[in-house]
């Protein structure tokens, strides 16, 4: 039988009322969301389920929202005895990986990423720089791209997300040529992203280097499951993970890399924890024949344990 990998989703999938309904069933759930806003001295349940979108599209709210409403999904299929055999979340989601993990409390995660959000919102300023996905160009044309624009200034690549999408960040002029060059390389398309920074891009060490310092005052827990790194695809050791989450600021995301790591180290089934689809549709842009499930609401999670049951 096929292993079972957890992928924890990252930022930009966030809506009102994620987790909502795994709120109101279980007391597993509840207790997550309760514990996170007391971590903050705030009422969280309000800002996720009644607040506006654009207060929750703030980095610095995105960024706990979106783990909270993830651990308290990973709780709730816990409950039924589904268990990963490996796991990684995409930039963000590795922190809720690890908190699955018990490398973090959820009393020590929810603040961290908090911070995290506000470091990387403040780190470059308004009007400075962007991201643009680059779709249907190989990796190495991406890279050419980037290194031809450089005279324009910073670019980067800076999310290899699956086969064909490959996101570039930096300053906005050096971003526009880049793209402008991947499409005379053959890109079917360019898109600029909706996002207030060029996040993993060396434009965000300043914000690295505040994230560490938080980093060094933690007292992390032991890695009770593998959990691959968002920085070289690699397991991260535990003696490791203090830099490994430093350097994902500022470096580039090797999801594509980390999801072939695991179909090669015998993962056959794929559930989606937390809010959207998004990690779900990267993983059929590997291989259409994965099985794939996720867990973000009582239908989802219903269909999941179902499906997940008869597989065992």
């Amino acid at each position: 039988m096929g292993k079972t990998a957890f992928l924890f989703a990252g930022q930009g999938a966030q809506y009102i009322g994620m987790g909502k309904e795994l709120y109101d069933a279980f007391g597993v759930c509840k207790r997550t969301f309760e514990e996170a806003g007391e971590s903050l001295s705030m009422d969280l349940t309000e800002l996720i389920f009644h607040g506006s979108k654009e207060e929750l599209d703030l980095t610095e709210n995105t960024q706990p929202s979106i783990v909270t409403t993830s651990i308290a999904a990973y709780r709730a299929l816990s409950e039924y005895g589904i268990k990963p055999d490996v796991a990684a979340g995409l930039s963000l989601g590795e922190y809720s990986a690890l908190t699955a993990a018990g490398v973090f409390t959820l009393a020590q995660v929810i603040p961290l990423v908090r911070k995290r959000g506000r470091y990387m919102q403040e780190a470059v300023p308004d009007g400075i720089g962007k991201m643009c996905a680059i779709l249907g160009l190989a990796e190495d044309k991406v890279r050419e791209a980037c290194e031809q624009a450089k005279s324009y200034g910073i670019v980067e690549p800076a999310n290899f997300n699956c086969p064909g999408q490959i996101v570039i960040g930096g300053e906005i002029k050096a971003v526009e040529e880049a793209a402008r060059i991947a499409k005379e390389k053959g890109a079917l398309k360019t898109m600029d992203l909706a996002v207030s920074a060029p996040f993993h891009t060396s434009m965000l060490r300043p914000a690295a280097d505040r994230l560490k310092a938080e980093l060094v005052a933690l007292e992390l827990g032991n890695l009770n499951i593998p959990v691959l790194s968002n920085v070289n695809a690699e397991y991260a050791k535990e003696d490791q993970i203090k830099e490994l989450l430093y350097q994902q600021v500022m470096s580039s995301v090797q999801w594509e890399q980390i999801l072939r790591r695991m179909v090669a180290d015998g993962v056959t089934a794929f559930i989606e924890i937390g809010p959207g689809k998004t990690l779900s549709g990267f993983v059929r842009k590997i291989d259409r024949g994965l099985k794939v499930y996720n867990v973000e609401d009582l239908a989802t999670l219903e269909n999941t344990v179902k499906a997940f049951t008869n597989i065992q």
